[in-house]
């Protein structure tokens, strides 16, 4: 006879073989759900003696940055001929002091000297050719003035012929065609003398305007040779300014280019520093920032006065001039650091700048337990820099330690194990 075997319920279900798969499963979810949850810290043992360890401060943050320059002059003049020739002459040697007018170099110029010639006699023939028209003109004033004086003649002759046929015309004492004719005889001579007054007014208003015109001319081409002889005197260069003469480039015999760079002066009576400046400050360099800077155990001050917008290389050019005291023995070329001020003095937290920014970027850092024993990865915000120190924004407070040397071999581990 079967046994029937009493379903169990309640608590004691949960400890059948039929609940061992669920037993199973909820072991299984606790083990994914520990494995994903367990943190997982990633770790490395390095040698104390191989990093550098800074302490965290608080204090006073000078915004500055520290920027070399170069001392030049403050006018530099570009010397190239307005026209192209051989060199014939050098009268002054580069590195010279020359005062403004001063010859440097003397050019010849064959096709200038043929041009200049052409231009005189063109300039002759239309001098000689204004003459000639001008005695022309004058003789044909006086045909004019001449066949006038002719014709008033004639219109007398004339006219007392034709009273006279008139008088007897109307005695009945001579035939009216002899009268008729008398009388066309006389408007005729009057027509002419009308005429030749007239030519000898547009005669002279023509020869007004012609030679009006040819002295135009003639004044043009004079004006026009004064011009070619001006660049005659062109292939002598003469010094625009003051200074000292650098960079002459020029030998006898060579032929140069008009507007070809030859040389420069540069008036040595004031100077300026030009500096190349990180594009990280492009923002912050504007004209009127103050900087300071130490020759010879003195301290100058400088002020920035001009700001070039190109970035070439990663850099910037500035210029930099000098306030009420200069160095003494000051030259062009000579290389001077300076301390360019961004803003004023302000209370932060600071680190000492280290190579360790290069990896990180300032987005985190590496800080040491109080221990000594280890140090973890803790993301931080930096802002403003200065030669000596980092702004620290966020993440780390004063008396703390961190490792400010290169992270080049720690890779990605969050935690470094100090021996």
């Amino acid at each position: 006879m079967d046994k029937i075997l009493e379903k169990k319920k309640g608590w004691r279900a949960v400890f059948t073989k039929r609940a061992l798969p669920w037993w199973a499963g909820g072991v299984l979810l606790l083990l994914v759900i520990y494995v994903i949850a367990m943190p997982r810290h990633s770790t490395q043992r390095i040698s104390s003696e191989t990093i550098t360890v800074s302490e965290v401060t608080r204090g006073e943050f000078n915004d500055y940055v520290r920027i070399s320059g170069t001392v030049q002059p403050m006018v530099t003049i570009q010397i190239s001929p307005v026209e192209g020739g051989r060199v014939e002459e050098i009268m002054i040697e580069e590195g010279t002091q020359v005062k403004k007018g001063d010859e440097i170099l003397r050019l010849s110029n064959d096709g200038l000297d043929l041009q200049i010639l052409n231009s005189e006699a063109e300039l002759a023939e239309k001098e000689n050719i204004l003459r000639n028209t001008q005695i022309q003109m004058e003789q044909d004033r006086l045909n004019v003035r001449q066949q006038k004086v002719e014709f008033n003649s004639n219109v007398r002759r004339l006219k007392r012929a034709y009273e006279q046929q008139k008088e007897l015309y109307q005695e009945k004492l001579i035939a009216k065609e002899e009268y008729l004719k008398a009388k066309e005889d006389y408007d005729l001579a009057l027509e002419k003398l009308h005429l030749i007054k007239e030519k000898e007014v547009q005669d002279s208003l023509y020869r007004s305007t012609q030679v009006e015109r040819m002295r135009e001319s003639l004044e043009n081409m004079q004006l026009n040779m004064q011009m070619i002889r001006r660049r005659k005197d062109n292939l002598t260069i003469k010094a625009p300014i003051d200074g000292q003469l650098g960079l002459l480039d020029a030998v006898l015999g060579e032929n140069i280019a008009a507007g070809t760079k030859i040389g420069q002066i540069s008036d040595m009576s004031s100077y300026k520093i030009e500096a190349q400046i990180d594009e990280h400050y492009i923002d912050r360099v504007v004209p009127g920032l103050n900087a300071g800077m130490e020759r010879q155990k003195e301290e100058y001050s400088v002020s920035l006065r001009k700001v070039y917008p190109e970035v070439r290389d990663g850099k910037f050019k500035a210029d930099f001039k000098f306030g009420d005291k200069v160095p003494l023995n000051i030259r062009s070329g000579q290389t001077y650091y300076l301390n360019l001020q961004l803003g004023s003095p302000v209370e932060a937290i600071l680190i000492p700048r280290g190579s360790f920014y290069q990896k990180t970027g300032g987005k985190w850092i590496y800080v040491v337990d109080k221990d000594g024993d280890k140090a973890v990865r803790r993301e931080i915000k930096i802002g403003r820099q200065n030669p000596q120190y980092y702004e620290v924004l966020e993440g780390l407070n004063p008396g703390e330690r961190v490792i400010s040397s290169g992270y080049e071999s720690f890779g990605d581990n969050d935690i470094l194990i100090l021996k």
